[in-house]
């Protein structure tokens, strides 16, 4: 099994909204003390008020600027102590067609959605590796898994931390320190109508928060490396075996999708 957060101390990116403004309180209520990060204080006090148990904390921060992951995790540990887990999952949409894309724009989705993750694992993990206890927590997305049209660089960052964490469960299998990934489908939160991206192909319908919020502390607590919410685990398998196929289906779907 995996790491109990009754008594756990927590590290939530992305915190001020969507997944990370759910999975919160469903973290506090299985009793652990957890440091919110965001970018919107008066979001995050007005969470941090509102949670149960005590002990917890804010730090309002753009995990995009230089030192800032580094900056989080050393103003956590100095509010909390030692972290037992990190729930990675800050993260910024890009939608636009690679045609069209700036590298000011790749770097920028880069640096928030895999290189800050990467950053905190690395400023986190000798403490856990030296205390034996630990679990790094990954959300990624089902566009880690599978390509979505006009979303190239979005899906590169999403892709890259997929990896990542893969190769990081494989370092760490004999260890005590577990690392998941999540991969959420299309969940109603602000990532549908952010400022800076292009308007979404897909119209279907949206899962709440809460399901990746509850998917988040079920696979700390359980012992599966990879979880998906929902369960589109079978999309995934369909694109590996007939890659050519899942291709043409998703240009064709996007072409019925333009303006």
């Amino acid at each position: 099994m995996g790491l109990s957060l009754a008594g756990a101390t927590v590290l939530l990116t992305g915190a001020s909204s969507g997944i990370g403004a759910a999975a919160a309180p469903v973290l506090a209520g299985r009793g652990a003390t957890v440091v919110l990060t965001g970018r919107r204080r008066e979001r995050l006090d007005a969470l941090l008020a509102s949670l149960p148990g005590d002990g917890h904390a804010a730090i309002a921060a753009d995990l995009a600027a230089p030192g800032s992951p580094e900056e989080v995790v050393a103003a956590a540990v100095a509010a909390v102590g030692p972290l037992d887990v990190v729930v990675h999952n800050a993260g910024t949409p890009m939608r636009r067609p690679v045609t069209a894309l700036s590298l000011e724009e790749v770097d920028t989705t880069l640096a928030v959605n895999t290189l800050a993750p990467v950053r905190m694992t690395l400023a986190t993990l000798p403490s856990m590796v030296a205390r034996d206890r630990g679990c790094q927590v990954y959300v990624s997305s089902l566009g880690g898994r599978l390509g979505i049209a006009a979303e190239s660089a979005y899906c590169a960052s999403k892709f890259a931390l997929a990896g990542w964490a893969e190769a990081v469960a494989i370092d760490l299998w004999d260890s005590p320190v577990d690392v998941r990934l999540v991969l959420p489908g299309a969940i109603d939160t602000e990532i549908w109508d952010r400022p800076g991206s292009d308007r979404a192909h897909y119209d279907g319908p949206l899962e709440p928060p809460v399901t990746v919020a509850t998917a988040i502390a079920d696979a700390i607590e359980g012992d599966a490396f990879e979880v998906y919410s929902p369960d589109l685990r079978g999309a995934v398998e369909w694109k590996t075996s007939n890659a050519d196929a899942f291709l043409a289906g998703v240009a064709e779907m996007a072409r019925g999708a333009s303006p």
